[in-house]
């Protein structure tokens, strides 16, 4: 009787103990290829929090909009159907819009300058922001590219695109270079742009080279301008429902594991770009230089940034940056 009574009460001391032990299994999406670098970091990370929390959390990586296109997958941070995701400033600023100032055209020279900027007090400022508006966190920010047009049609200058049907994400800051230029455009998802081109719904886009690569945009069109009007980038952003439980150690773990990643997928970013001008002409497709001073000034001049909601001030603290 003493033994049975010592069993249970073992068992019932592991039963009330075992919650301390208990895994978290969370979930980490975004909408890019298996192939590309925002990928293969996010997997990376997922392993590596993994390990240092001694298998207490178990991520899996939702990539190529399995879990739903963008705008689903940050209206799930809020929902409870992700807790982790990859996405842009853009949708950030669906939230809190002086933070889509990061993606208005010509706003960083390059990557050196973007990666500078995620370390300012600007970007400390408007990450904190959207952190009070939306209830979510950005940990991290990964360089995507420096975004360029691919056409059917060949383009030397900003006038070129005149009457051009152009898909172009239905975010304010995307639409500035394509309209200022007299560009038609369409705002279709991410998933169905290689369908839209082939088909000629949309005879443009833009996107950095490393995506045109990955998603194969390269065999549907002719040409790949190299307008560098945005240098783009991804915000890692966690659910405020799963950040407030975190304890400050595991806050600390996840902040340095996806900017170890960010830091990662940035550098194959950038080194990958160098190359693949020489690789899409080897494939036969036009890749053009033009004058980006001359696209930059007819931004500037033709799309103000008050009517997107941005603040000079903010991009003068940026072009500052150094």
């Amino acid at each position: 009787m003493n033994t049975t009574r010592i069993t249970l009460a073992v068992a019932a001391s592991l039963i009330a103990a075992a919650p301390a032990f208990a895994q978290t299994k969370l979930k980490w999406a975004h909408v890019y290829e298996t192939s590309e670098p925002f990928h293969t970091a996010s997997v990376w990370a997922a392993e590596e929090i993994k390990k240092r929390s001694a298998g207490r959390y178990q991520i899996d990586v939702y990539p190529a909009s399995q879990l739903g296109k963008e705008n689903d997958i940050n209206q799930g941070l809020t929902l409870g159907t992700v807790d982790i995701i990859i996405s842009g400033s853009s949708f950030a600023a669906k939230a809190f819009p002086r933070i889509g100032v990061t993606y208005y055209p010509y706003t960083f020279r390059d990557v050196d300058h973007l990666l500078a900027y995620t370390k300012s007090d600007i970007y400390k400022e408007l990450t904190a922001g959207y952190e009070q508006k939306s209830g979510h966190e950005i940990i991290a920010t990964t360089y995507y590219g420096t975004r360029h047009t691919t056409s059917n049609k060949p383009i030397t200058k900003c006038a070129d695109m005149k009457g051009l049907k152009m898909r172009v994400p239905d975010v304010p800051a995307y639409l500035a270079m394509p309209r200022a230029c007299g560009a038609n455009t369409s705002p279709i998802a991410f998933a169905e742009v290689y369908l839209a081109l082939q088909n000629g719904t949309v005879e443009a886009q833009e996107n950095p080279l490393p995506t045109i690569e990955a998603k194969k945009f390269y065999e549907v069109q002719k040409h790949i301008v190299l307008t560098g009007h945005i240098v783009d980038h991804l915000n890692t952003v966690v659910a405020g429902a799963l950040w407030k439980k975190l304890s400050d150690a595991d806050k600390k773990m996840f902040v340095d594991v996806t900017q170890e990643a960010a830091a990662k997928a940035s550098k194959e970013v950038a080194a990958r770009e160098k190359e693949l001008a020489a690789v899409f002409r080897g494939k036969g497709v036009s890749v053009t230089e033009v004058n980006t001073g001359e696209f930059r000034d007819t931004v500037l001049k033709n799309v103000t940034f008050e009517q997107f909601g941005y603040q000079k001030a903010d991009w003068d603290r940026i072009q500052a940056v150094k």
